[in-house]
This record gives C-alpha cells, sequence and structure tokens, in this order.
C-alpha cells in the first residue's frame, strides 16, 4: 500500500514512536531459528527500520545487522539507539533501492513496515540482495480492534478524529501483502503481545501513528480530551492494556 508521502509521514512522530511503539516476542528469534536457518552469523538486511526496535531484537541475537532507513529523522534516532552495537550499520535507502551489494544478506525483515512498499520493485531488490536461498520475514505487531471494551472504545476515538486512518488502517491486508511477495509458499505463525500503559504512555502510543492530528490541528485538543475519557472509563489502578497479535509470514522469492 505505497503512499507518496511515506517516507516522511513519521518526520514528526519520531519520539513518541521511539518512547511508545511496542517490541516484538523473543518468540520470533526462535521462529527464524527454526523455520529459516538462522544462525548467529546470519548477515540480515532490516528494512525500513525506523528507530531501532524490531533491529535490537537481532542484534542482541548477535547478528550483524544492515539497517535500511529512508527516513532521515528515523534513522538517526535509530543509530542513537544502536550506536552500542558493533555488527550494526544503518544506510539511507528504501525496500526499493536498498543501496547494498548483491547477493550480500542472508535474511531480509521488514517489522511494521512492508505496507509501505512497492511490492513488484521490492521483490526485484530482494532478489538481487539475497543470498541463494535466502529468507524474508515480515512482520507486523497488530492492534486489537474490538477484543475487549477498551479496544472499540480507542478505536472509535481514531476512527472519530484520524486524519487519513480508515485509508490507511491495515484491515487484514497483510496476508495479501505476503500473498504479492510468496505467492501461495507463504508461512504464517502468529504470537499474542501485550503493552501496559499509564495515561501518558496511551497518549504517547496513540500519537506515534502517522493518521493521528498533530498538536497544531484544531481537533487536536478534543482528541485527546476523548482519549482521556475513554482512559479514565477503562483503567484498573492507573493502567491500561494494549493487547496485540504479532503476525510473522516468511518464505523465500522465487
Amino acid at each position: 500500500m505505497p503512499a507518496s508521502n511515506a517516507t516522511q509521514r513519521f518526520s514528526s512522530k519520531v519520539e513518541n514512536y521511539r518512547k511508545y511503539r511496542p517490541t516484538y516476542p523473543v518468540e520470533v528469534i526462535d521462529l527464524l531459528r527454526r523455520e529459516c536457518g538462522l544462525t548467529r552469523s546470519s548477515v540480515i538486511a532490516d528494512i525500513a527500520y525506523g528507530t531501532g526496535i524490531f533491529t535490537k531484537l537481532l542484534l542482541d541475537n548477535g547478528n550483524p545487522v544492515i539497517g535500511v532507513e529512508p527516513n532521515a529523522a528515523m534513522r538517526q534516532a535509530g543509530e542513537e539507539y544502536l550506536a552500542e552495537y558493533k555488527t550494526f550499520r544503518s544506510v539511507d535507502g528504501t525496500a526499493e533501492t536498498t543501496n547494498l551489494d548483491d547477493h550480500s544478506v542472508d535474511l531480509i525483515t521488514a517489522a511494521q513496515a512492508a505496507h509501505w512498499f512497492d511490492c513488484d520493485k521490492a521483490k526485484k531488490e530482494f532478489r538481487r540482495i539475497l543470498k541463494p536461498q535466502g529468507w524474508v520475514v515480515l512482520l507486523w505487531n497488530m492492534r486489537s480492534l474490538d477484543a475487549t471494551p477498551f479496544a472499540r472504545d480507542y478505536e472509535q476515538v481514531l476512527l472519530t478524529y484520524g486524519t487519513d486512518y480508515k485509508e490507511i488502517r491495515h484491515d487484514e491486508k497483510e496476508a495479501k501483502i505476503a500473498g504479492e511477495f510468496f505467492g501461495d509458499k507463504a508461512k504464517y505463525k502468529v504470537f499474542p503481545w501485550r503493552q501496559e500503559f499509564d495515561y501518558k504512555g496511551l497518549e504517547g502510543r496513540m500519537l506515534s501513528s502517522s493518521y493521528v492530528p498533530q498538536a497544531d490541528h484544531p481537533r487536536y485538543s478534543a482528541m485527546l480530551a476523548d482519549l482521556k475519557k475513554v482512559f479514565d472509563k477503562h483503567q484498573v489502578k492507573n493502567q491500561i492494556p494494549f493487547d496485540y497479535e504479532t503476525q510473522v509470514f516468511y518464505g523465500q522469492i522465487s
């Protein structure tokens, strides 16, 4: 689902994204070991790595990782966050033009990003940079839309105030994207995942989204007022559970 402003639409969201977006279950790394032949020597290209949230899990596994990110502000945040890792390298590039060498990586990952790619161009680029028998892994933390009363009320806030939320929300598009990459050979695994937020954290999590108004928007204050009402209605001991399914699609591109 490419968007003309996909590269820049998170530029003003970097700090909230870094602080409040979820990491990923460590079980994902176990899955990659079992299913994709991941070892500590596997060279990984993490595409559209943003502020480095998933990249850190790969680096903690001991892997050499090349983070490819087109947004300068996000890339700088990622470089600062991952500065201690000697096996990390950051590159200015996109899924369609990574600026990596031919057949230089064993595994390609893209966390919370593939819906922005031009699939045909990205597939061509991934074939170029992957070693023979290399794997591609696309994963998303999918927020629960209606599993709890809080989730339903939070979704209504987004539907009411989101600038282009209806146009870009995923709505089960991940399987379609995976099908475009892997055909009928896509493999799939899902893991439950959760964050816990006080009100400040919940607000930051919402403001990390590309489709919500910024502070200069005329509906910004009303949006936050409604969010606070939702929090007050559902909080228990000043905490709200924020539930996800971590969806992992993986396969080899012929």
